[in-house]
């Protein structure tokens, strides 16, 4: 979509890694809410929201937005390591540092870093 291809140009970030968390997180439905609380295409938490000034969580510019800024932060967080990117991202930096740099062992996370990754690949393949 040009809003994703937009603002993974802008933020610097792969655009097939926006669209594998994407399709893992809400499989593109705008209106997702999960248990947890998280909102939108990208599933922000509404502190992530707030944090990264997304005021309507369920633009779709605003959430891709600030989806893609808090991924691109953690990217960096993480040096470049796109697989404890995705892991924070599902469980929060804090829980990716708290476990000495790993994917923290929750199930969901376990289950989600692989899941998004396979996206991720499937998407650059596509180009």
């Amino acid at each position: 979509s040009s809003i994703i291809d937009a603002a993974s140009k802008t933020h610097g970030v792969d655009g097939a890694l926006v669209h594998a968390v994407i399709t893992a997180e809400s499989g593109y439905n705008a209106a997702a809410v999960s248990k947890a609380g998280a909102r939108g295409l990208m599933q922000l938490m509404p502190e992530t929201a707030a944090r990264y000034g997304v005021r309507d969580i369920h633009d779709p510019r605003e959430n891709i937005n600030g989806g893609v800024r808090y991924l691109r932060d953690l990217i960096t967080m993480f040096n470049g390591n796109i697989e404890l990117a995705v892991a924070a991202y599902n469980a929060g930096e804090n829980a990716v540092i708290r476990h000495g740099n790993r994917i923290p062992p929750y199930a969901e996370t376990v289950h989600y870093v692989p899941k998004v990754l396979g996206f991720y690949r499937k998407f650059q393949r596509q180009g």
